[in-house]
């Protein structure tokens, strides 16, 4: 069944145009109240939390009096990284949780994505629930909710993090910068680093509604290379908006990104955590990452991107660890979604097990150049029936002769085409590139 409102990754779009306006939320929270509320006895309770946007105020309030005309009772989290909203929903017991968030994206654009009372992704068929209740006219309901403020979720969740970690587990006599890209982790991820030991300068911890992910966090890593070198730091940890993504900068100032460190983790475990079955990576995942752990007798798969497509391949599998090269990692084995801080977390305890630097650590796998190019999207076009494109997809996998690969992925967020080339030749990858993105923008102009 195709959907109005929902994506992959729930709802997301530019404030102020339809859907992410003030009126929807409003009744987005009374039929997710309406559908939620039918399945449970009693009024039950759902969690609001959200980034450090300023549009965020508006649609917390909107959606607040939407669940509360529902009859459904709501707390009130406050900034609060997504994956941290995921783990309260589960320990509040509550019948959800909705995350007011449009992650790595410029503060200009918000979005709604909800967690089931197990700390997951909404089923399909109560979001398909969800979005026929908005086709309903709205009503008050007899028994109103209540709303409060849950003043100690900040301390919960950076207890729980910490809490993720063997017992003895310190990491002083580490420098660490972490940038929290003035979003959600703002006012976690420095005190869970420092409490637990190391040494550690915030960066992009001053959120002001608007610089959110401005030259900063998981997706500008560069402001975060020139200060772990700046002050001589061991390394920096990079978070997104909403605190679900992770990419590493090291002594050096070289990028770590989430191939690198699901290897990390994946090395880790295999050595010294009892084994690792196996890996689920994405269609973006680096060839070099599926190379560096089939060295280690790791087997890996791949799955659509995104972390739904993720997490249920590794359902599938019977497998704890999977992601993206975005810096997107899951250890279910810990926690129920993508967590930014639990990883990189698993990160420093691969580290310090193994007695590496980051910079050592992530010599176990080469990464494969590869090349992406974001083609705007003005028009809906299906690529796979496009001869020009096609015949452009032919040619570049000829040029690469099998040591490579070509990827044309519409992105379920944006209005872009993903156009990935992957081989041996930098030179060779950038231009073929350049070349097949011309001709899929020439497909969708």
């Amino acid at each position: 069944m195709s959907r109005k409102y929902f994506g992959t990754d729930g709802i997301r779009g530019r404030v102020g145009e339809a859907p992410i306006t003030p009126d929807f939320m409003l009744k987005l929270g009374w039929a997710a109240g309406c559908v939620l509320g039918d399945r449970y006895d009693g009024p039950g309770l759902i969690l609001i939390g959200k980034d450090t946007r300023i549009s965020g105020y508006m649609f917390e309030s909107a959606l607040q009096a939407g669940l509360i005309s529902a009859g459904v009772d709501v707390g009130l989290l406050g900034p609060m990284p997504t994956p941290g909203i995921a783990y309260l929903t589960r320990t509040f017991q509550a019948q959800a949780g909705i995350v007011i968030s449009a992650s790595h994206n410029s503060y200009h654009d918000n979005g709604i994505k909800f967690f089931s009372a197990n700390g997951t992704k909404l089923p399909d068929d109560i979001e398909s629930a969800i979005e026929a209740q908005l086709d309903e006219p709205m009503f008050t309901a007899e028994r109103l909710g209540k709303a409060r403020r849950i003043t100690d979720a900040t301390g919960r969740y950076i207890e729980f993090c910490k809490g993720t970690m063997p017992w003895g587990f310190n990491l002083s006599g580490l420098q660490i910068v972490v940038d929290c890209a003035h979003g959600a982790t703002y006012h976690i991820a420095p005190s869970v680093f420092s409490e637990l030991g190391a040494k550690v300068i915030p960066f992009a911890t001053e959120p002001n509604g608007t610089n959110i992910n401005r030259s900063c966090g998981s997706t500008n890593p560069e402001a975060l290379k020139e200060k772990v070198q700046e002050m001589g730091a061991d390394l920096g940890i990079a978070f997104d908006g909403d605190g679900d993504r992770v990419v590493f900068v090291d002594h050096k100032g070289e990028i770590v990104d989430g191939d690198e460190l699901l290897y990390i983790i994946a090395a880790y475990q295999q050595e010294y955590g009892g084994g690792c079955a196996g890996v689920v990576g994405t269609l973006m995942s680096n060839f070099g990452f599926e190379l560096g752990l089939k060295k280690l007798g790791i087997e890996f798969v791949r799955a659509k991107v995104g972390d739904r497509y993720v997490i249920e391949a590794m359902r599938k599998n019977g497998w704890a660890l999977g992601g993206e090269s975005s810096g997107h990692i899951v250890c279910s084995n810990v926690t129920t979604t993508g967590d930014g801080i639990i990883s990189a977390l698993q990160v420093l305890l691969a580290m310090c097990t193994m007695e590496q630097s980051l910079h050592t650590a992530k010599q176990g796998m080469t990464k494969l150049p590869q090349t992406m190019i974001n083609v705007h999207r003005v028009k809906k076009v299906d690529l796979s029936k496009d001869k020009a494109v096609q015949n452009a997809v032919t040619a570049t996998e000829s040029k690469l002769a099998g040591r490579g690969r070509v990827l044309l992925r519409p992105s379920g967020t944006e209005p872009v085409v993903r156009v990935m080339v992957e081989g041996e030749d930098k030179a060779q990858v950038k231009t073929l590139a350049q070349e097949l993105a011309q001709a899929v923008e020439k497909a969708l102009s």
